[in-house]
């Protein structure tokens, strides 16, 4: 992030360290971070809970950030440490209630669509797509709903997961590839 946009979120106190607005800066975080969640969770209400776990463990964290500009980075990890203990605290019923959520989801339709055959085919083609997706890593995942789903470059992926350019760029290629071999097991099934 620029300094320029950081002027709102924090100010120094008397004793030289920053005191972040943390309303301010979670909603300016709030949907990279839920894509971010949603990439790992697959579970919007579990997104929702563990979005409220990130704030309330920002807000109360022991030591203050000394460096505003890294508060994307460190609300990534904040963010990845609540979702594995979100995990922890579920176990079996959260996995449960996921197979239940996806088998009565209702599917996506596109209302500008007005040939049926066409609606039938893009449904199924998001239905493959989601299928795929589900079926790669988290951070495989993760980064491709950034990308694509976010419309982020390679710089904002970068900045908010705390990670080199280059380290984007190698793990978009390699998310991609396996997306690719993933979309291309899900026809073959299909087909026999």
């Amino acid at each position: 992030m620029a300094r320029a946009d950081n002027d709102h979120e924090a100010e120094t106190t008397g004793s030289g360290q920053h005191r972040i607005d943390w309303q301010a800066t979670l909603t300016e975080h709030d949907r990279w971070l839920r894509t971010v969640l949603y990439a790992r969770l697959r579970e919007s209400e579990a997104v929702d809970e563990v979005m409220q776990e990130v704030a309330l463990a920002a807000v109360r964290q022991a030591a203050p950030i000394s460096d505003p500009s890294k508060v994307g980075p460190w609300l990534y990890r904040l963010a990845i440490r609540q979702v594995l203990m979100y995990r922890r605290k579920c176990g079996r019923r959260r996995r449960l209630t996921a197979r239940y959520a996806d088998r009565f989801r209702p599917t996506e339709t596109d209302t500008g669509v007005a040939n049926p055959l066409g609606w039938l085919l893009q449904s199924e083609r998001c239905q493959q797509v989601r299928e795929a997706l589900g079926r790669l890593s988290p951070r495989d995942s993760e980064i491709l709903l950034l990308k694509y789903s976010e419309d982020w470059n390679y710089h904002m992926i970068a900045a908010h997961l705390g990670i080199s350019h280059s380290a984007v760029e190698t793990r978009l290629h390699r998310a991609r590839n396996r997306l690719r071999a993933q979309l291309a097991k899900i026809e073959l099934a299909e087909v026999e």
